[in-house]
């Protein structure tokens, strides 16, 4: 059942490789990356694959994960709770979100 599911994961993997990315790059940075790829014993190309992949990953998760301390996620859950009333300083804060952002 294991040597099935490598055969089916590997048919998929080579299915999703049909796309490209070319860039140039100085003879150094291939040299390092070379390297690199030979110390952890794999092709050049799964090495750049992956470690492509692990800082997109990355990048994406810093930008979009919010991390709060305890007193400000009870802040947060206790206004979401128990929202303040709409008062003119609140209407003319959604007024200039609509003004500078929904456009």
């Amino acid at each position: 059942m294991e040597a099935v599911m490598t055969v089916v994961a590997r048919r998929e993997s080579q299915a999703a490789r049909d796309e490209r990315l070319g860039f140039r790059i100085d003879e150094e940075t291939k040299a390092l990356i070379e390297r690199a790829a030979h110390l952890e014993r794999r092709k050049v190309t799964d090495f750049c694959l992956t470690a492509l992949a692990e800082a997109a990953r990355r990048t994406i998760a810093e930008h979009e994960t919010l991390v709060l301390s305890d007193r400000d996620r009870a802040v947060f859950f206790d206004t979401l709770i128990n929202p303040p009333r709409v008062n003119e300083k609140l209407r003319a804060a959604f007024s200039e979100h609509a003004r500078r952002v929904a456009r």
